[in-house]
């Protein structure tokens, strides 16, 4: 395949996109907020003494 044919992808995952969403970017963001919150709960730095 060469560059020239992958243009001609685009109009079907646009039309994916409007059809079921934007599932990559929805997922990328609820990974990115899991990972914030496990962070927060993982954070052991508020359990030592003197801090």
């Amino acid at each position: 395949m060469t560059t020239a044919n992958t243009s001609g992808l685009v109009p079907i995952y646009d039309s994916m996109v409007a059809e079921h969403g934007d599932v990559p970017t929805q997922t990328r963001e609820a990974a990115e907020e899991i990972q914030r919150e496990v962070a927060e709960v993982l954070d052991w730095n508020r359990f030592r003494p003197g801090d």
